[in-house]
This record gives structure tokens, C-alpha cells and sequence, in this order.
């Protein structure tokens, strides 16, 4: 398999799965200002969906673009990585779908030219959206003792909002701590050249995570 991914965007949570599910993988790292691959590929003609990341390549050349697709089909090659219970993959799906849209798509100010009170206006969004989700947080994880493909999604997440100083509750902070010290985590991050744990800002200039 190879992961197309840019550093620090919601890739990083492919590839944190990857290495939790323990799965070979190739990575390669996109532009996304001028959409072109590490290798000088034109990226818009690999993925004609808007040239964005994450795209998977499967060992036999399909390709699965849109995170929560790409995620899911990594929970599925490792079943760990999904809840168990008669409902599990239903609650993978309803929780990947909200963070994808809900979550992911209130830091959309951040990411492209707004004013300084559509991104204050933004960090109240995902600051509501994350004390809902710090309400669902049983044990260690979104699943209680169990990591999942939903857990790597929200820490990307939360660097983000980390590196915009957008407030989060100390269950939250407490969380964010503890996904960051997974040996994958750290793993991740130091391929893709980001910092542990908390980044001091985030450069909007390296990547784009939203249309």
C-alpha cells in the first residue's frame, strides 16, 4: 500500500492507523500548494477529486480517497481498531462522520483568508464541538480501553486546535496527552518532521486541510 499524505494535515491519521494496524506502507508526500508528489507527480491526475489527502493505494492499484473512507478500510484490514459489540462498525461510523463533518470542517477560517473575527468565531465552534466530544471520552479513549481509527482522526484534530490556542477542557488536554505518548503517535510524527505533542503553531503555509 502507499499513503499520499501532507505533513501535519488529517493524513497523519492514516498513518498512525497504518502503524497501529501494523500494516506495510509506502508514503508519499504531496504539496498541496502546488500539487505535486515527492517524486514530481502530478497529484491532480492521481486524485482528480480535488487533488487532496489522504489517497491509499492498495497493493493491487485501487485507490480510496476521503479520510473517513481511508480509515475505515484500515479498521476493517484490523478489526482492533474498531469498537466491538453488535454496533461497532455503526459507531465507528457515526463518530468518524462527525468528526469529519463537524469537527474537521469548523477549522475551515483557519485555513484560508478570514478575518480575525471569522477565525475567534471558529475557535468557539471547535471549542463546542470538542466539549461534546470530551463528554463521550470513557476510560482512556473514544472507546473506552480500545484505540481506534477515530482516536488517531482526533488527535490530528487536536494539534490543530492546540496550534490556533483553541480552548479545550482538562479531560480533553488529558486525553491529547495520552494518545500523544503511543509509541505509533510518536512514530508519526517524527516521519513527518512535526514536533511532540503540542505544536507551538500551526503553518498554515505547508498544507491545506479543507476546500
Amino acid at each position: 500500500m502507499k499513503l499520499y499524505y501532507s505533513p501535519g494535515a488529517c493524513s497523519l491519521a492514516g498513518r498512525i492507523s497504518l502503524h497501529e494496524a501494523g500494516l506495510e506502507a509506502e508514503f508519499e508526500r504531496v504539496d498541496l500548494k502546488t500539487k505535486f508528489t515527492e517524486q514530481g507527480y502530478d497529484f491532480n491526475a492521481l486524485n482528480p477529486r480535488g487533488g487532496y489527502v489522504p489517497m491509499l493505494v492498495l497493493d493491487d492499484g485501487d485507490t480510496v480517497t476521503e479520510n473517513v473512507a481511508v480509515l475505515e478500510l484500515i479498521a476493517d484490514r484490523e478489526p482492533k481498531l474498531a469498537p466491538g459489540g453488535p454496533l461497532g462498525r455503526t459507531r465507528l461510523l457515526e463518530i468518524l462522520s462527525y468528526l469529519s463533518t463537524e469537527l474537521h470542517i469548523a477549522f475551515k477560517p483557519y485555513f484560508h483568508d478570514a478575518s480575525e473575527d471569522e477565525k475567534a468565531a471558529a475557535g468557539e465552534a471547535v471549542a463546542r464541538r470538542l466539549d461534546v466530544i470530551s463528554e463521550r471520552i470513557n476510560e482512556l479513549y473514544l472507546f473506552g480501553p480500545r484505540f481506534t481509527v477515530a482516536d488517531a482522526y482526533l488527535f490530528v484534530m487536536l494539534r490543530w486546535a492546540h496550534g490556533f490556542g483553541v480552548r479545550m477542557s482538562p479531560d480533553m488536554h488529558a486525553y491529547f496527552e495520552r494518545v500523544a505518548e503511543r509509541e505509533t503517535v510518536r512514530r508519526a510524527l517524527a516521519e513527518e518532521g512535526l514536533p511532540d505533542g503540542r505544536p507551538a503553531a500551526i503553518d498554515i503555509t505547508s498544507f491545506e486541510a479543507l476546500t
